[in-house]
């Protein structure tokens, strides 16, 4: 069981560092002035909230269980959206982000989610 929790924290660390710099390079790209704030938790949502065109502050949903965490899933999957066709590339790949979130396919959401954004962030389009 330690090997188990081991691994995760593992991969939690690693994913974590890719999705940093994924983001920081789709907002440089996206000619976005602090681009570093992907490396801050709720500080890089709600640069990808502001990005697709959302008041940062919508963050604060967060604060509400549930009601609050699917509502900011749904702004986040819409910001990502747009932040994907502003960089030419088709909105619908954003669907991979909320697709982490349910329950037995959680896990392809992650894989492909993590996929799709490399593509964004040091694709040729």
């Amino acid at each position: 069981i330690v090997a188990f929790i081991f691994i995760v924290v593992i991969v939690f660390i690693v994913s974590y560092i890719y999705q940093s710099l994924a983001w920081m390079a789709i907002a440089r790209k996206l000619r976005f002035k602090k681009a570093w704030l992907a490396w801050i938790p709720f500080a890089g949502s709600s640069m990808r909230l502001h990005l697709g065109k959302f008041h940062w502050a919508w963050i604060f949903l967060i604060l509400i269980p549930i009601a609050g965490w699917i509502a900011l899933i749904v702004l986040l999957t819409i910001s990502i959206w747009r932040i994907f066709e502003k960089r030419k590339f088709p909105g619908w790949l954003s669907l991979s982000f909320p697709l982490m979130f349910v329950p037995g396919v959680s896990w392809i959401g992650f894989i492909s989610y993590h996929i799709i954004i490399g593509f964004v962030a040091w694709g040729k389009k």
